[in-house]
């Protein structure tokens, strides 16, 4: 039984002895299936499971979860492990208990500290995935040609292969060549991002402190990261204040949003279909204006 082999493959791994018998059904997205399985020494852990071809998504969450705790700025829940049993792969973490009100100053005052752990180029030493799709990271020096080819450019190839083409991918063509244009004074360093940093991808344990979960982690713009905060809501004044003080954006920043949003706009058409076409065309119109 899954269950059985479950319990053998993440206690040979993690050294803790879990009752997959007792495991609960937990919110945890649209990608997954996530259980909250209690252990015989009394702690609790938050499993984790997909198909077995999805083992490498889960070993990317994995290590990307581990960068980002030995950063220290933000807590995250703590990476036990992942593997394969009876044919589905899983992911084991700490479960944090997650329903603390408040923690935004916190957050924004972490989020600082987090970009402050650099690189020496942009990218990561591994691809991931972005929600359910690929996230290509090789490294790169030029921050313009890794947003251009990395993410911009890989999205929209993936739109044309989904039937998105015409006026995005013609508009698309035209921004592709002027993203240098939007940093013609602004140099950004490699920082370590979450990377997929919207309102349901954070929360607060009882005590205040703010957790962040479910990274899309590489070293890129910082900007990138505060940009995604205002995509969907889900943060205060108070987030934005903490982080300003720590460390003030550039005064750039609020064109490029629109450049970094719109990577994530085009990921969402091409997850979940043509009712990000409008927005998406709406945005590189928008930043072209910009560059006239």
């Amino acid at each position: 039984m899954i269950h059985e082999a479950l319990a053998e493959a993440i206690g040979e791994v993690t050294g803790l002895h879990p009752r997959v018998d007792h495991a609960e059904s937990v919110g945890g997205g649209c990608i997954n299936e996530t259980l909250a399985v209690p252990t015989a020494e009394g702690a609790r852990l938050f499993i984790k499971l997909n198909d077995a071809r999805r083992l490498d998504m889960f070993e990317a969450e994995l290590a990307g979860l581990q960068a980002l705790e030995a950063c220290g700025g933000v807590r995250v829940p703590r990476a036990l492990g992942c593997g394969l049993a009876g044919g589905r792969a899983w992911l084991a973490l700490e479960y944090l208990p997650l329903g603390g009100r408040g923690g935004g100053a916190r957050l924004g005052e972490g989020l600082a500290r987090q970009h402050r752990c650099t690189a020496e180029a942009f990218g990561w030493d591994r691809d991931n995935t972005i929600g359910a799709s690929p996230q290509p990271n090789a490294w790169d020096a030029d921050w313009v040609r890794f947003w251009r080819e990395r993410r911009l450019g890989f999205q929209l190839e993936l739109a044309k292969r989904h039937g998105h083409g015409g006026e995005l991918q013609r508009l698309g063509e035209r921004l592709l060549d002027r993203v240098g244009d939007f940093f013609t004074d602004y140099r950004p360093v490699p920082s370590l991002l979450h990377g997929d940093l919207w309102g349901g991808n954070w929360g607060v344990l009882d005590s205040g402190e703010p957790v962040v979960f479910d990274p899309a982690v590489y070293y890129g713009d910082r900007e990138a990261d505060i940009a995604m905060t205002e995509l969907f809501g889900g943060f205060g004044t108070d987030f934005r204040a903490a982080y300003e003080a720590a460390w003030p954006l550039d005064p750039g920043y609020r064109v490029r949003r629109t450049l970094y949003n719109l990577y994530h706009i085009l990921n969402h058409l091409n997850l979940f279909g043509g009712g990000y076409l409008g927005q998406s065309i709406a945005m590189i119109e928008r930043l072209l204006a910009e560059v006239q």
